[in-house]
């Protein structure tokens, strides 16, 4: 799927399923040839930014963005997206969490940063971030963020056709290795709850979640959300069901026999 296809899958994703912000296209670059009007942090603003921030530009902004080792402020992210001198990289990520009290011993961080999707390092020079429906270049992975019933509906659809249950890894932390890294190395879907770092620096609300995908797997989403539990009404928003009789207090009902209006 490619160009105006995924221009109208976008369009479709987010008016099926209301998304209050755009669908996501990730790419991940072995050099840092950046498409052009690509938004590139240490240049056109300066600063250096993390890994959820470019993904909430995108999102949120409709920017095109860039990102090499220049470009990140996030330690945690920089190891796991393969960019620090780290020859071990699950050692490093352990540091880290025993130093910021995330775990209780190096070697329990350690074990947890094994769980972790992780790139190789210096394995890709840049990551590319866009809005799906404007992206100029083919994503690998296709991220989209909603509240917890949104993200029922995108495990609905895939289930629909494969029959496949979505896995999720969480630690509340380094989540976008989770959304970005691991669809990308496993090739399949991931459901992730966003971690500190998407809260505290990228506006990502409580109620947001994410289901990233391949993005080969794009068609097979939209006929997914096409399908899935039509027979039964299934979408969303999640349609009540109204017709029922309500109970009310008995004082309630004695007065309402006392005045003629229930038997």
């Amino acid at each position: 799927m490619a160009g105006q296809n995924h221009a109208e899958a976008a369009e479709f994703i987010r008016n099926n399923v209301r998304l209050k912000t755009l669908p996501v296209a990730v790419k991940f670059l072995k050099d840092k040839a950046f498409p052009e009007k690509t938004r590139q942090p240490s240049v056109a603003l300066g600063k250096r930014v993390a890994v959820c921030q470019a993904v909430s530009m995108a999102r949120l902004y409709g920017w095109t963005v860039g990102l090499a080792k220049e470009d990140l402020v996030c330690v945690p992210a920089g190891i796991a997206f393969g960019f620090s001198n780290a020859d071990d990289t699950a050692a490093a990520i352990g540091r880290l969490f025993c130093g910021g009290a995330y775990s209780r011993t190096e070697e329990a961080g350690t074990r947890e940063g094994m769980s972790i999707s992780r790139l190789g390092k210096d394995e890709y020079a840049a990551l590319l971030v866009a809005p799906l429906a404007r992206a100029a270049f083919e994503p690998d992975v296709v991220a989209l963020y909603g509240n917890p019933a949104q993200v029922m509906r995108f495990v609905q659809a895939w289930s629909w056709q494969e029959g496949e249950r979505i896995v999720g890894n969480f630690g509340g932390k380094i989540e976008c290795s989770e959304y970005l890294i691991a669809p990308f190395r496993e090739q399949k879907p991931r459901v992730a709850i966003p971690g500190m770092g998407d809260r505290v620096f990228s506006l990502t609300q409580d109620d947001e979640m994410v289901f990233s995908l391949p993005a080969k797997g794009l068609s097979q989403l939209v006929t997914g959300l096409q399908e899935a539990g039509k027979k039964v009404g299934a979408g969303y928003p999640v349609t009540f069901f109204l017709n029922y009789q309500p109970e009310f207090p008995p004082h309630f009902k004695a007065m309402g026999k006392e005045l003629g209006l229930i038997s």
